[in-house]
C-alpha cells in the first residue's frame, strides 16, 4: 500500500475528512523522503492541452532550495509552452503534493506535482495551467464574493481489452474490443468459453457481477488511490457496455482537485495496464452507445458557510447560485472550447440524445447543461453540476473557466432565464426552436472562444497569450488534421455514386 505523508485533517462542508490546508514544509518532504529510503523523486507537470509530464532525479539532487530556485528542462519540447530560442524552464516542486508513487516499483519514488516558473523573468510561467488555477483562486478571494470554490468531477471511462488504430495516406481504420462488449455475445469460444453474461447496450448501469465484469479492477483503482491520500465515495459500472466505470472523488478546492483529477487518470490508466487492459477518457469511443463525460459539481462557500443554498429559491438555490448559472449558460459555447476540448467530445454532444446540449437549467432534467441535483436538501449539498464538460479537458483550465464565467454571472447580474423541468423530447417544434443549444463542433467552440474571452482575462487569471496559443494548437493539431482526412463511413456512403 502506498504511503502519503502525514498532515493535520479537518473537517470538510457536508462531513468527511480530507487533507487540511498546506502544511508541508521542504523538509518535511525531505524527511519523510529520508524514513521511506526514497531513491528517485518524480517531478509531474502539465502540458496546455492537459497531458501529465514528468522527470526523474535521483533523491540526492533534491534539497530545500529546489523547492525555490527550481529544477530545469526544455520548455520547446513541451506542447504549447516555449519556443526553441526560449526554452530554458524551471519547476517549482509543491510539497503539499508529496506521495509516494505506487507505480515504480523498482526502487521508492517520491512524487512531487510541480508549477512552471521562467529563469529569466523570474516569474511564474503565464502558460503553466496549475498557475492558471491558483491565479483562479486568488481572483475569487479578492471579489468578496467567497473564499473557497469546490469543485467535484465525476469522470467515466472505458476499460478494454485490445485497442487498435493507425492512419496514413492510403488508410485510416480503429479496432476497439473488449470482452465485455455485448457484441461478443456470439463469439466462439476458441481456446476459452464464451460464458455470455455482457451488459447490453445502454445497460450497463448499476448490474452486479457477474454482467459487471469490472468491480474488481475499479476497486484496485478506488484502493489505491485512498492510499495516495484521495478521498473516494463511491464507483459503478456506466451505462454503455464495453467496461464503462466511474470511480467519484470527494470533493475539494480547484487546484487541489485538478491535482487530483490527474492523479486519478494517472492510477485508472496504471491500474488497467498491470491488469493486462487499456483505459481511455475518450468521450465517444465506441459507436451506438453512451459516451464518457465529466459532470463538475460546483459550488461558493465563504468562511466556511455555504453560499449557493435557499431553501425559498427554486431548487432550494440561492440568487447568487441562479446568477452563476446565468454565467455559465451566457459563456457556455466559449466554455466548451476548454472544458470539452476535442474533436471527439463533439461525438457526444450531439442533439436528440441524452447528451446535456441545451443550455437551460434544471433540478432534475439531465439533458440539460446545468443540473441542480435534489439528493438532499442541506444547505451544504446545494450546488450546481455543469454536464457538458469531459475528463479530456486540461482541469486546471476547465475549472477555471467555469469559475470565472459563474463569477462574471454574479457582477453582472446574469438571469439564467426559467429553469426547464419538461421532457425535452416532448417539446414542440415551437418550444424547441427557443432552447439553445451547445456548439457542434470543436471548430465553432474555438470560434466562441475567440469572441467571448473577456470575462476569463479578469485578474490577470488566463493571458491574452495563453488563450491564443491554446486556440492555435487547437485548429493546427486537431481540427484541421481531422477535417482534412477521408472518414472510413464516407467510403460506405459515397465509394459507388
Amino acid at each position: 500500500m502506498t504511503e502519503k505523508l502525514s498532515v493535520p485533517t479537518e473537517s470538510l462542508p457536508g462531513g468527511g475528512y480530507a487533507p487540511a490546508a498546506p502544511t508541508k514544509t521542504p523538509a518535511d518532504v525531505l524527511e519523510f523522503a529520508r524514513s521511506k529510503k526514497v531513491a528517485q523523486v518524480d517531478l509531474k507537470f502539465i502540458d496546455l492541452p492537459g497531458q501529465w509530464q514528468h522527470f526523474s532525479v535521483p533523491i540526492d539532487q533534491l534539497d530545500e532550495g529546489s523547492f525555490s530556485d527550481g529544477l530545469g528542462f526544455d520548455g520547446s519540447s513541451i506542447r504549447g509552452f516555449q519556443a526553441i530560442q526560449e526554452s530554458d524552464m524551471l519547476l517549482i516542486p509543491d510539497p503539499t503534493t508529496a506521495v509516494i508513487d505506487p507505480f515504480s516499483t523498482s526502487v521508492p519514488t517520491l512524487s512531487l506535482i510541480c508549477n512552471v516558473k521562467d529563469p529569466v523573468s523570474g516569474q511564474m510561467y503565464s502558460r503553466d495551467p496549475r498557475y492558471v488555477a491558483q491565479k483562479a483562486e486568488a481572483y475569487l478571494k479578492s471579489t468578496g464574493i467567497a473564499d473557497t470554490v469546490y469543485f467535484g468531477p465525476e469522470a467515466e471511462f472505458f476499460i478494454f481489452d485490445s485497442v487498435r488504430f493507425d492512419q496514413n495516406q492510403h488508410s485510416g481504420y480503429y479496432f476497439v474490443d473488449s470482452d465485455e462488449g455485448v457484441w461478443n455475445s456470439g463469439r466462439p469460444g476458441d481456446n476459452r468459453p464464451n460464458l455470455a453474461h455482457r451488459p447490453r447496450y445502454k445497460e450497463g448501469y448499476f448490474p452486479v457481477s457477474p454482467l459487471d465484469s469490472m468491480q474488481e479492477i475499479r476497486t484496485q483503482m478506488t484502493m489505491t488511490l485512498i492510499s495516495m491520500g484521495i478521498e473516494v465515495e463511491t464507483h459503478h459500472h456506466e451505462v454503455a457496455t464495453a467496461g464503462q466505470c466511474e470511480i467519484d472523488m470527494r470533493f475539494a478546492t480547484l487546484t487541489r482537485m485538478a491535482d487530483n483529477l490527474l492523479t486519478y487518470k494517472y492510477v485508472v490508466h496504471n491500474v488497467a495496464e498491470r491488469n493486462g487492459k487499456t483505459a481511455t477518457f475518450m468521450p465517444k469511443p465506441i459507436f451506438a452507445d453512451n459516451g464518457s463525460g465529466m459532470h463538475c459539481h460546483q459550488s461558493l462557500w465563504s468562511g466556511g458557510q455555504p453560499l449557493f443554498a435557499d431553501p425559498k429559491g427554486y431548487a432550494g438555490l440561492s440568487q447568487l447560485a441562479l446568477w452563476y448559472i446565468g454565467g455559465l449558460l451566457k459563456h457556455a459555447p466559449a466554455l466548451l472550447a476548454l472544458t470539452s476540448p476535442t474533436t471527439n467530445s463533439y461525438r457526444r454532444l450531439v442533439p436528440g440524445y441524452e447528451a446535456p446540449v441545451n443550455l437551460v437549467y434544471s433540478q432534475r432534467n439531465r439533458s440539460a447543461a446545468c443540473r441542480i441535483p435534489m439528493y438532499s436538501q442541506s444547505p451544504k449539498a446545494k450546488r450546481v453540476e455543469f454536464r457538458c464538460p469531459d475528463p479530456l479537458c486540461n482541469p486546471y483550465l476547465a475549472f477555471s473557466a467555469m469559475m470565472m464565467a459563474g463569477l462574471d454571472g454574479i457582477q453582472n447580474k446574469i438571469d439564467p432565464g426559467e429553469p426547464l423541468d419538461k421532457d425535452i423530447f416532448e417539446l414542440s417544434a415551437e418550444e424547441k426552436a427557443g432552447i439553445r443549444t451547445v456548439p457542434g463542433s470543436l471548430q465553432e467552440a474555438l470560434d466562441a472562444l475567440e469572441a467571448d474571452h473577456e470575462f476569463l482575462l479578469k485578474g490577470g487569471v488566463f493571458t491574452p497569450d495563453l488563450l491564443e496559443t491554446y486556440i492555435s494548437y487547437k485548429r493546427t493539431r486537431e481540427v484541421d488534421p481531422v477535417r482534412l482526412r477521408p472518414h472510413p463511413y464516407e467510403f460506405y456512403l459515397y465509394y459507388e455514386l
